[in-house]
Formats: C-alpha cells, structure tokens, sequence
C-alpha cells in the first residue's frame, strides 16, 4: 500500500518540475456588486497578460464569483489570442512605433543595451511577457489598463523586421538595411587630408 502511495506522489511531482510554456501575469483585478432583493452579490473581473518571452504575447479577460476562477478564465482567453513580435537581438524592438485604443495612447521606442524596461505598469507586464528587455516607452491618455494593454499590442503587431519587409518588396536583408562601411570610410578620409 505505502509503494503505491509512493509512486503515486512522485507521478505528480514531476509535472509540477516541468517549467510551463507561458508565463503569466495579473495586470488588474476589479471588484463588481450587483444589488438584489437579499443584499450585494459580489464579482471579480480579472486582466492577465501572457507570454512565452520569446517574441509572443496575449492578454484575456475573466469574470467570476471567485478571484481564481476570474484569473483562469483570463489566463485561458489569452493564451488563445497571443500574437508574435519580431525582436532585434531578442531583447529589443526593430524601430519606434505608437499605438492606439479608443482614449489611451502610447509611444514605444528602441533602447541600447542595459537600458532596461522604461514602461509603467501594465505596458511593464507586456514588455516583460513579451521578453523585451531594454525599451523606452510612455503613456499619453487614458491611464485605464484595458485601454494601455490593447493600446501596446496595437502598436506591437505594426512591428516589422527588415526580413519581413525584405520578402515583402522582394529584396534581400542587406539591401534594405543602411550600409555600415560606408560611414567609417569618409571620415577616415577626410582625416587623411587634414
């Protein structure tokens, strides 16, 4: 009897081992009443953004009785709507770009490495889910998490990579993207001279 115990316990404890696929993270949770003849019934409403950090990233919403039932059923639903973002290097965004979602506005911009996340709170969750780690970014309008969330993956699906844009006009990378050499050479030319 106390081996099958055994086994039993040790079939769960490597499924708790493995690391999950996709991270989550609670952005808000909102507490609703309804009045009725009895009192007040309560809900919850929860907003959780999800990602694998590497480049995909989707947010739900879940309404409940309970707080963990509202979380699971946002967990769900993002995990159905998840997009992909091309990264450079894997830790920042090809280029600037602004996004938008009814009131809420925001700008999000490269950053050199070591910068690290300059966002606020539910574009932080986004970022980090997403995997990006240094990027510049700022919140004009509505300061509603709904709105800064769906405003930021607005934004996040007109990201472009130059492959992407190099298959699209039917060119090659190296065509699209501004030529190093060419800076250097002039300068050290004009030192010659002088």
């Amino acid at each position: 009897m106390a081996e099958r115990d055994n086994n039993r316990g040790r079939g769960r404890g490597r499924d708790r081992d493995e690391t999950p696929e996709f991270a989550d993270r609670l952005v808000a949770i909102n507490r609703v009443s309804k009045t009725v003849k009895g009192g007040k019934r309560f809900g919850f409403a929860a907003l959780v953004v999800v990602g694998d950090q590497k480049g995909r990233v989707g947010f739900g919403k879940g309404k409940a009785k309970e707080v963990p039932e509202a979380i699971r059923k946002a967990t769900e639903q993002a995990k159905r709507q998840m997009i992909r973002v091309p990264l450079r290097d894997g830790r920042t965004l090809h280029h600037d770009m602004n996004g938008r979602h009814g009131a809420g506005r925001v700008v999000m911009r490269t950053a050199p490495e070591g910068t690290g996340i300059i966002a606020g709170g539910p574009m932080r969750a986004v970022f980090e889910m997403l995997g990006i780690k240094d990027v510049v970014s700022k919140s004009i309008g509505s300061q509603n998490p709904y709105n800064m969330i769906r405003a930021t993956l607005d934004g996040l699906t007109k990201e472009a990579s130059p492959r992407s844009v190099a298959q699209r006009r039917g060119k090659k990378v190296a065509d699209i993207l501004p030529k190093r050499d060419e800076a250097p050479a002039e300068s050290t030319q004009v030192a010659e001279e002088a």
